[in-house]
């Protein structure tokens, strides 16, 4: 029973860590999503400042490109993160399954032992109404 129970929580705790585990990478694709839109909107103030919205043009400026590769940057990491984050709820999803098999299982021993000991109440109530129906 105690290496059930221990099992349990050992169980409860991976789901914890896993659901820990998704929002920290949920946490991470809104910030870098947050920064790209940043960056896009100084990209767009830049251009305007300037009045060259063409990246070919020999006058684009260095501060348009190097926001535009920085975002870039940020939306190929929000990207990888997305294909980390599917992983990460798939790996929860399972622990969780996991810890509702090992919580049914208890559940079920628990129940069983209960009825145990409900028979063998009734047993005993049993003799005792038996011995004092005799005397």
């Amino acid at each position: 029973m105690k290496s059930r129970e221990s099992l349990i929580r050992l169980k409860r705790f991976q789901v914890d860590e896993k659901r820990r585990s998704v929002v920290q990478i949920e946490t991470m694709i809104a910030e870098f999503d947050r920064m790209a839109g940043d960056l896009d909107r100084q990209i767009a103030q830049e251009q305007e400042r300037v009045g060259i919205h063409d990246v070919t043009h020999f006058a684009y400026p260095t501060f348009a490109k190097a926001a535009m590769q920085r975002r870039d940057n940020l939306v190929a990491s929000a990207d990888e993160l997305r294909q980390q984050l599917e992983q990460a709820q798939e790996e929860l999803a399972e622990a969780v399954e996991e810890l509702k098999r090992f919580e049914l299982l208890d559940e079920r021993e628990q129940e069983r032992a209960r009825g145990a000991i409900a028979a063998a109440e009734q047993v005993e109530l049993d003799e005792i109404g038996q011995r004092q129906a005799r005397g």
